[in-house]
């Protein structure tokens, strides 16, 4: 009983300051965008899904075992704290096993239990925590996070300054978390706006690109799903579909439509992810062989037509 008061005590203080949190990155450290001074070979675009984005891990684990390393990783949502992890260095094989140990109070705010929007700064504090508080610009793999302008589907692109924020920011999910304000602008989830970015990637000089979306098949969907699901599945698939022309391969495994909370979800995920990913390992050489012998690089920038900060 006294562990267990003890344990309770522990777990409040360290919740208080999440309470406190004020929402808002700013200073020179904060998540911005830094337009990049050459092209990249091969980008991987990790997309959102929650729980479901530990898939993506297993993506990453085929393309390492066929020897394919990429030069950019861009995520939306759970794809951008997967991709943050992998960009700052952390092999697929530690993602997994990272993914099997993954504690939920790390993830825990006591605002969920009250009813209120989480602030995301646990998130943001877990990413910093396993990058060793690096800034993105750090990284020995280029990265960047999707964001979304609120009330809005304009993308909000970060591949420099604080990682955790960026993945705070990107993740911050309307009426679950508290949108994320850096540089006087509030910004939610980038599932909002560009649920798998492929432009994105694009846009940021990627010659080949290989994208992971790990949203349920529509075809799986459930009859008694709520309806409020069944409106999300549909605009994400119709986001996608109009960016997926754009990658040079678009890996879709069936993960199912239900999401899970455990290890065994999380490991089932993975595997099926993993071997999506490996049936589809010839055109992905065939793309990466294509531009083998690829135009100079010039220099990449963001159009007018998208947001970055």
């Amino acid at each position: 009983m006294r562990a267990t008061r003890a344990a309770c005590a522990a777990l409040a203080w360290v919740l208080a300051g999440c309470l406190g949190d004020s929402g808002r990155l700013e200073g020179p450290g904060a998540p911005r965008f830094e337009t990049p001074s050459r092209e990249s070979g091969v980008a991987v675009v990790l997309g959102s899904g929650g729980p479901r984005g530990f898939a993506h891990i297993g993506a990453l684990l085929a393309l390492e075992e066929a020897g394919i390393r990429p030069d950019l990783v861009v995520g939306s949502s759970a794809g951008a704290l997967v991709g943050a992890l992998y960009a700052s260095g952390k092999s697929p094989r530690e993602l997994e096993a990272m993914a099997r140990d993954v504690n939920v109070l790390d993830f825990f705010e006591v605002r969920m239990v009250t009813g209120g929007l989480a602030t995301g700064r646990a998130v943001q504090d877990y990413v910093n925590r396993h990058v060793g508080d690096r800034p993105i610009e750090a990284f020995p793999m280029a990265f960047a996070a999707v964001a979304a302008r609120e009330g809005t589907s304009l993308a909000v692109v970060f591949n420099a300054g604080d990682a955790g924020g960026a993945v705070r920011a990107s993740s911050a999910s309307p009426g679950r978390f508290e949108p994320v304000r850096i540089g006087g602008e509030a910004l939610v989830d980038g599932d909002e706006a560009s649920p798998v970015p492929i432009r994105v990637a694009r846009q940021l000089g990627a010659k080949v690109v290989i994208a992971i979306d790990v949203s349920a098949h529509r075809s799986t969907s459930p009859p008694d799903a709520p309806a409020e699901w069944v409106r999300k599945d549909e605009r994400r698939a119709a986001q996608v579909r109009a960016e997926a022309g754009e990658a040079d391969v678009l890996v879709h495994p069936d993960i199912g439509y239900y999401a899970g909370h455990t290890a065994e979800y999380r490991q089932r995920v993975i595997a099926i992810a993993a071997a999506a990913t490996r049936e589809r390992l010839p055109e992905i050489r065939a793309a990466i062989a294509r531009e083998g012998a690829a135009q100079p690089s010039r220099t990449a920038s963001m159009p007018a037509a998208e947001t970055a900060r």
